[in-house]
C-alpha cells in the first residue's frame, strides 16, 4: 500500500463526517469510478500520463461525472488525486478509507485462523465471542491451518490473541526450557 493512502482516506473520512454523508453511498460512487477506471485502459492511460495537462484530465473526469452522478466531495476527492498525481493509488486509499470508515464506526477487521473448517453456527459463535472481545462490530475473515492442532488464534489490528492448542504447547515448551 502506498504510503500516502491512509493520509488521503483519513481526509476523505473527515470530510465525509464534517458533511454528514453517508460512508456506503461515497464509498458506491467510488467504486462506481472504479469500475469505470478499470474497464478503459484508454482512460486510465490518459488520467496516468504525467504530460497530460491537469486541466484536461479534470474536465475528463466531470464529462464521466455526468454519467456517474457522483456527489460534489466524491468527484473533488478524485479531482483531488488527479491533481497530486495520487491516482495510481485509488484502489488503495478506498480502501483505506472503508477501513477507516469501519474504525470510526466502530467496526473491527479481524483474522480468525482455526485448524478445521467452522460450520455456520460456529463461525457465528467465534464471531459473537470475538465481537465481545474487541467491543464492537467485526468484519471477520477466517481462515485454516490444521497446524493450530486446535482452538483458534484472532488477530484484531495489530493485537494477536493465540488460543490454538500449538501455541499453549509453544508457552508450555518455553516455560520449561526456562526451569
Amino acid at each position: 500500500m502506498p504510503s500516502f493512502a491512509a493520509p488521503y482516506a483519513r481526509a476523505l473520512a473527515d470530510v465525509v463526517a464534517e458533511a454528514h454523508l453517508d460512508a456506503v453511498d461515497v464509498q458506491s460512487q467510488l467504486g462506481d469510478f472504479a469500475a469505470a477506471w478499470h474497464e478503459s485502459a484508454g482512460l486510465r492511460e490518459i488520467l496516468l500520463d504525467p504530460t497530460f495537462p491537469v486541466e484536461e484530465k479534470v474536465a475528463i473526469l466531470d464529462k464521466l461525472n455526468t454519467r456517474l452522478q457522483m456527489m460534489r466531495q466524491a468527484r473533488n476527492f478524485i479531482a483531488v488525486l488527479i491533481e497530486h498525481d495520487r491516482l495510481h493509488g485509488f484502489d488503495e486509499i478506498v480502501a483505506s478509507f472503508g477501513r477507516e470508515m469501519n474504525q470510526r464506526r466502530g467496526i473491527h477487521d479481524v483474522e480468525i485462523t482455526t485448524a478445521r473448517r467452522l460450520d455456520d453456527a460456529e463461525r457465528q459463535t467465534v464471531e459473537a465471542q470475538v465481537a465481545a472481545l474487541a467491543n464492537g462490530r467485526v468484519i471477520a475473515n477466517f481462515r485454516e491451518d490444521s497446524s493450530l492442532i486446535g482452538g483458534v488464534i484472532v488477530r484484531i489490528g495489530s493485537t494477536v490473541y493465540d488460543g490454538s492448542i500449538r501455541g499453549q504447547l509453544d508457552r508450555l515448551k518455553e516455560q520449561l526450557a526456562a526451569s
